[in-house]
């Protein structure tokens, strides 16, 4: 597919797909005129990559770790992937990850408790 049907499949504009590539995070193919190319598992790739963004992660510690994530899917024994640099930085996001997570959970179980009352307020009534 090219970068626009990439785009639109991943809601990423162009512009951010050709950064991607420039930091060595997304990997096109190169057809012989030029043109990037992308298969299918490219979508997952950018939605992964958007999801490490959100998390908190640079595009230098997203480059490190996109290789060790992949390992783990095809080795999930995989312990040590020398690829990562910033150990004490990776450990950080992952406190803030958790953090957050925590925060979600019980954000999400007070919208729960609070939909259930409304809704057994409303089926008294």
């Amino acid at each position: 597919m090219k970068i626009g049907d990439l785009a639109a499949r991943t809601g990423v504009a162009t512009r951010l797909l050709r950064y991607y590539e420039q930091v060595g995070i997304l990997h096109p193919f190169r057809s012989s005129n030029g043109y990037r190319s992308y298969g299918e598992p490219a979508i997952e790739r950018v939605l992964q990559i958007r999801e490490l963004l959100e998390a908190g992660l640079t595009t230098e510690m997203i480059r490190e770790v996109l290789p060790c994530l992949d390992s783990e899917t095809d080795n999930p024994g995989t312990r040590h992937c020398p690829t990562v640099k910033d150990l004490d930085g990776l450990r950080r996001q992952l406190a803030s990850i958790e953090r957050r997570i925590d925060v979600l959970q019980r954000n999400r179980q007070a919208i729960r408790n609070y939909l259930s009352a409304w809704e057994e307020a409303g089926a008294t009534t």
